[in-house]
């Protein structure tokens, strides 16, 4: 008789123990999935701090529509700033440690300037993105000018930064993709 408790005691342990394992596990491999790229201000030129939120709102709200294509990413917004040409590679890092961030973007906004006025600027704009690892290796670089590639004329600065930006991540995904240092899965 006592061996038939033991028997059932044995099986009881063994089907609810291998019952939790799976759920672990599937909530291990999902924490692996999802990973997060921060992005943080744009440098923006010429440096008038009039132009830097409406700047930095349309930038962010480019990033945000082209979210869906990254299907493992979270898009992380760093209200930090760091200077486009020199990057300071602890500063990346440290902010990808304190994150959890695989992956960080620093973006550059470069108005043209037309006419002989000091504040008179088109609505042209080339959006420069530099991507670094959470170790603070240079992965990519691109950039994206709005007047060579759809030679628009008319229209807002604000829907210049939109295409822009996301022509510049696109660009930078297929950069990614022809050197195969990294992978992002899931964009087009």
């Amino acid at each position: 008789m006592n061996h038939l408790y033991l028997f059932a005691l044995g099986t009881f342990f063994l089907f609810t123990g291998c019952q939790s394992l799976p759920a672990q596990n599937i909530t291990a491999q999902k924490d692996l999935k999802s990973q997060n790229i921060i992005y943080f201000n744009p440098e923006v030129f010429p440096d008038i701090e009039e132009i830097k939120e409406p700047t930095n709102t349309a930038f962010y709200a480019a990033v945000s529509e082209r979210v869906p294509f990254f299907k493992n990413y979270n898009v992380l917004r760093v209200d930090a700033y760091i200077p486009f040409d020199e990057v300071d590679v602890d500063v990346v890092k440290e902010y990808c440690e304190n994150n959890n961030a695989q992956l960080a973007v620093i973006p550059k906004v470069k108005y043209f300037k037309v006419g002989v006025g000091k504040y008179v600027f088109s609505n042209q704009v080339i959006i420069s993105m530099k991507l670094y690892d959470a170790l603070g290796n240079f992965l990519a670089e691109t950039d994206y000018d709005t007047y060579k590639k759809n030679a628009r004329i008319l229209g807002s600065a604000e829907n210049s930064i939109k295409i822009g930006a996301q022509g510049a991540m696109t660009n930078l995904g297929k950069n990614l993709r022809k050197s195969k240092t990294y992978s992002i899965s899931g964009e087009n």
